[in-house]
């Protein structure tokens, strides 16, 4: 097993403050409180990202009694009350949940890119139809893999048609999320990339792009199943990386669940290698 010296440690820890804080940037939660260093974040259990704590800054009160408070907010929500666990954390905390009775939950796997480095989908043309605060091209045309036309859209906004294209491919239906969510999409703060691919007038894949310095962030991936292998993916994380690397960005990072191995597959043929795991604690009510 490798062990880094002090230099090398302190850069990587370095690298996942960084990438902790511009994705955190990257995606809002529907509410939020700070306590104590620890944001308590709540969005109606939309994703584990949203719905849990994480910890920010320096701790003064005793941890027990944090914890205590931090299941007593999400008791009043109804919800289970979760932790993010990150690399940078005592390895403690993550020991004193479990014995507290919280479960591993919904690990998942940072995974950054060099621009310089990166191997994108060819593509064959380019229309620009709308101009936008970012220069993007309206549309740009690919070949997918049954040698057939495949053209994804860009907006520099997110767009209420590409949030209910997503909500169709990710199976959100319940009303309250179906209120809220678009709300906590037109709260992010940074440059936004929102691409799609439609056929017959319907969303079949989604993609969006997210840009903090000199970073894109990668999120929102999703394709109908019945247009798996077809490239679908690769050409939309290809469009939103080709036009950020225009934009100044240099890197790239995205998150895929532990065990999502076609997703993996896919980011590693781009040039994207594995950087470091987070997970959340979760106790049911």
């Amino acid at each position: 097993m490798e062990i880094m010296n002090r230099e090398d440690r302190e850069k990587r820890e370095k690298a996942i403050k960084y990438m902790e804080e511009i994705s955190l940037n990257a995606w809002p939660s529907y509410m939020i409180e700070l306590y104590d260093g620890w944001l308590i974040r709540f969005s109606y259990n939309y994703t584990f990202r949203t719905n849990s704590v994480e910890q920010v800054g320096t701790s003064t009160i005793p941890i027990e009694e944090k914890i205590d408070y931090c299941e007593s907010v999400y008791d009043r929500f109804h919800s289970p009350c979760s932790f993010k666990i990150q690399p940078l954390l005592d390895p403690s905390f993550d020991h004193r949940l479990a014995v507290r009775g919280y479960d591993v939950k919904h690990v998942t796997e940072v995974m950054t890119a060099d621009l310089g480095h990166v191997s994108l989908a060819e593509e064959k043309e380019r229309e620009y139809i709308f101009e936008n605060r970012l220069n993007l091209p309206t549309l740009v045309r690919y070949t997918d893999r049954r040698r057939q036309d495949l053209t994804v859209q860009l907006n520099a906004f997110v767009t209420d048609e590409w949030v209910q294209g997503l909500f169709h491919l990710n199976g959100t239906s319940n009303p309250t999320l179906r209120r809220i969510v678009p709300s906590m999409y037109a709260a992010i703060p940074k440059e936004t990339i929102a691409a799609s691919v439609e056929i017959d007038g319907r969303i079949v894949a989604t993609g969006l792009g997210i840009r903090d310095r000199d970073y894109i962030g990668i999120y929102a991936v999703y394709v109908s199943p019945s247009c798996w292998r077809r490239g679908y993916a690769r050409a939309i994380v290809s469009t939103i990386l080709r036009e950020a690397k225009a934009g100044g960005a240099t890197r790239a990072y995205l998150q895929v669940v532990k065990g999502n191995e076609p997703a993996k597959s896919l980011y590693r043929s781009l040039g994207f290698t594995d950087f470091y795991t987070y997970w959340f604690r979760s106790r049911n009510l």
